[in-house]
C-alpha cells in the first residue's frame, strides 16, 4: 500500500501578486496584492485529510489501536478511508503556489525559496522521528524499527528515494515528487517566466505524460510523473487565470487535467483498498477530486477574495511541519493514549499534541533558521554571478 500524506505536501506559503492582466510576452514584475488566505486553509484541510487516512482510514496496523479502526470507530474509518486524496489537493495547490512564488524571480531566488521552505523543518523532523523510532518500544520488527545511521543521514538529503533508501517516515515519499516538479519547472524559470512559456510548459508536460502512461519507459515516467502531473499542470493554469484572467484555453487545460485525474484515480483506489481493508468507491473519490479542482478554481477567479481571516496564515504555517511528523510520532502517541482513552478522544488529544509540536517547529526552527539559510544562499548565488563574469583584459 502506498501511504499518503505530502504533501505533500510542501507547497510554499502564498506569495502575493497583482491580478491585473499584463502583456504575456514579458516576464511580469513582482508586485503585491492581498494574499489568498483560502489556500492556506485548504492546505491544512489536505493535511488533516491525510492524517485521517493514516490514523483512522488504514486498518492493517491493528497494533497501533489495539484493534481495527473499522471496529473501534466506524464513522471515523469511513471518513478516513478517503483521506489519502488530500495528496491530490496538495499537488493542485502546489502547482498554483510554486508558479506564483517564482514569477518575476531568478533561478537563484527560486532555488533559495525552495531550500529555505523545505529543509529546516524537514531536517529536524527526520532527526526527531528517528529518535522516537530508535528509543521507543517498537510496534513491529521490520526495517522501520531502529533506523540505521546510514538511513538517517541519507534521508537528510531528501534524495534517498532514488537511491533505494527507505523513508524514515513513509509520508516523505511525496517530497521526491515535489522536488522533481521543482527541477523541471526550474528550466522555465531559468528562461524567464512568461504567460506563453508557462502555457507551453503545461502543454509539453501534458503531452509527455500521455505518452508515458502508454509506453514502458521508466525514465520518462520518472521525470514527467504521469500519475500526478495533471494536478501540477491544472494548478499552474489556475494561477494564470488568477494573474491574467480567465479564458477558454485555460479552462480547457484545467478540464483536460480534471478528466485525466479522474482516469488515474483508479490506480490509487486499487493501491489504497489494501490499507482500508475494503473496496473504495470511484464515485466518492472522483467527487473529492472534483471538489478540490472546484475550490482552487474558485480561489483563482476571486470568489474567496473577501476571506482574509488572519488565523488562516497560522493554519498554512502549521501544515508542512504537521505533515512531516504526524505519522510515526503520531502512531507512538496513539499506541499509548488508546490504552487509557476511547478512540475519538485519543484522536483529539493526539491531534492537539501534534499541532503543538508543529507550531513549535514553525516558531523555533522555520522562523529563525530560514532567514539565516536564505542570507547564506543569497550570498552564494551572488558569488556565482560575480565569479561567472568574463575576465577583463589587463
Amino acid at each position: 500500500m502506498t501511504t499518503i500524506p505530502q504533501q505533500a505536501f510542501a507547497a510554499d506559503r502564498n506569495v502575493d501578486v497583482r491580478a491585473t492582466p499584463q502583456r504575456p510576452e514579458r516576464p511580469a514584475q513582482s508586485t503585491r496584492r492581498p494574499r489568498l488566505y483560502v489556500l492556506d486553509g485548504l492546505r491544512l484541510v489536505a493535511a488533516l485529510g491525510v492524517l485521517s487516512w493514516h490514523w483512522m482510514g488504514v486498518q492493517r496496523w491493528p497494533d497501533i489501536w489495539h484493534g481495527t479502526t473499522a471496529h473501534l470507530m466506524p464513522a471515523g474509518h469511513a471518513l478516513g478511508s478517503y483521506g489519502w486524496l488530500g495528496v491530490e489537493l496538495f499537488f493542485l495547490i502546489s502547482g498554483f503556489v510554486i508558479c506564483m512564488s517564482c514569477w518575476g524571480r531568478s533561478v537563484g531566488d527560486f532555488v533559495t525559496s525552495r531550500v529555505t521552505r523545505l529543509f529546516p523543518a524537514y531536517w529536524v523532523a527526520v532527526l526527531l522521528t528517528s529518535a522516537v523510532l530508535y528509543f521507543a518500544p517498537h510496534r513491529w520488527g521490520n526495517d522501520t524499527s531502529r533506523p540505521s545511521l546510514m538511513r538517517v543521514l541519507t534521508n537528510l538529503s531528501m534524495a534517498h528515494a532514488p537511491l533505494g533508501v527507505n523513508d524514515i517516515d513513509a509520508v516523505y515519499w511525496t517530497l521526491w515528487i515535489e522536488l522533481r516538479f521543482y527541477i523541471i519547472f526550474g528550466v522555465v524559470v531559468a528562461m524567464g517566466l512568461t504567460y506563453r512559456r508557462v502555457l507551453a510548459f503545461c502543454g509539453v508536460w501534458g503531452f509527455l505524460s500521455l505518452i508515458s502512461a502508454s509506453v514502458n519507459f521508466p525514465l520518462l515516467d520518472a521525470v514527467v510523473q504521469s500519475q500526478y502531473s495533471w494536478y501540477f499542470i491544472a494548478g499552474m493554469a489556475f494561477f494564470l487565470m488568477y494573474r491574467f484572467g480567465q479564458n477558454l484555453l485555460l479552462w480547457g487545460i484545467v478540464g483536460f487535467c480534471w478528466l485525466m485525474a479522474l482516469n488515474r484515480i483508479t490506480i490509487m483506489l486499487h493501491t489504497n483498498e489494501y490499507g482500508a481493508g475494503h473496496p473504495l468507491s470511484w464515485k466518492l473519490a472522483a467527487g473529492v477530486v472534483t471538489l478540490s479542482f472546484a475550490l482552487v478554481g474558485l480561489a483563482a477567479v476571486g470568489a474567496f477574495n473577501r476571506i482574509n481571516w488572519r488565523w488562516l496564515t497560522v493554519a498554512g504555517a502549521l501544515t508542512y511541519p504537521l505533515y512531516l511528523i504526524h505519522q510515526e510520532i503520531g502512531f507512538e502517541l496513539i499506541t499509548r493514549l488508546s490504552r487509557y482513552l476511547p478512540p475519538y478522544p485519543t484522536v483529539a488529544v493526539s491531534l492537539a499534541i501534534m499541532l503543538t509540536v508543529a507550531y513549535a517547529l514553525h516558531r523555533l526552527v522555520e522562523r529563525p533558521f530560514a532567514p539565516l539559510l536564505k542570507r547564506g544562499l543569497a550570498a552564494s548565488f551572488a558569488a556565482v554571478r560575480r565569479n561567472g563574469e568574463p575576465a577583463q583584459a589587463g
